[in-house]
């Protein structure tokens, strides 16, 4: 196996589907007022809160009835119930073994708040499984920033070389490259794979192959993206 002592993971559509529970609800928020959603307008290319740009949108296009409190009080309680009912995603339970099986380190660096992504590990009994995590609240910037990354590796005291970062979005993989670590890429649902073609390997789930296969295929990979030569001037 290379030199990888860390595997870092993104959190919201990786670890757990919180990105399909979270369209599910707003969608639903918008037929409660008789409205339809764009789900093509609804995903954004940067990490971080942009619940209030969601409201603004729905309340433009209800009116002057639209009532912010009862939809978020409502919203907000669909998108909890279906988070409740949901697993690690497919794969990640037998990757988290082995890590632990070779001694590896765990981390997550997310754009959401330690507290979003500790409830939910919790909730499936996968919190201990993780040596640390890093959050959007403790940074201030988000994806495609790799400040999350950086401030990850910081308290692991681990290297990006001695480190891959596993992602589901476009601008994850971006922030996982920008702090130097090579990325696997699981896009999640509303990702077209195209889209995370520059990440070092590009897997449909976790069960594609073994977590030690990922880390060899994007550690080689990223040592030869980084050592192609430039263009010719």
């Amino acid at each position: 196996m290379t030199q990888v002592r860390a595997v870092v993971f993104d959190f919201d559509g990786l670890l757990m589907d919180t990105e399909s529970t979270s369209i599910e609800s707003w969608a639903t928020e918008w037929e409660q007022w008789g409205v339809t959603l764009d789900p093509d307008t609804f995903f954004v290319p940067h990490g971080g809160d942009v619940t209030e740009h969601r409201y603004q949108s729905l309340a433009a296009a209800v009116g002057d009835s639209f009532d912010r409190t009862l939809s978020h009080d409502r919203r907000t309680t669909q998108r909890n119930e279906l988070n409740a009912a949901l697993p690690l995603s497919a794969g990640i339970e037998s990757w988290l073994n082995e890590a632990a099986q070779h001694g590896l380190t765990v981390a997550v660096a997310s754009s959401s708040p330690v507290a979003w992504v500790t409830r939910h590990l919790a909730q499936v009994d996968a919190l201990d499984r993780f040596d640390l995590i890093a959050g959007g609240n403790e940074v201030s910037a988000h994806k495609p920033s790799p400040d999350v990354y950086q401030l990850a590796l910081e308290r692991l005291g681990v290297d990006p070389t001695d480190a891959i970062a596993v992602e589901d979005t476009p601008h994850g993989v971006d922030a996982a490259h920008t702090a130097g670590l090579a990325c696997v890429a699981i896009p999640n649902p509303y990702v077209d794979p195209a889209r995370v073609a520059h990440a070092d390997l590009v897997l449909s789930s976790a069960r594609d192959c073994t977590l030690i296969d990922a880390i060899e295929g994007s550690t080689s990979r990223f040592t030869e993206r980084s050592t192609e030569p430039g263009p010719s001037l």
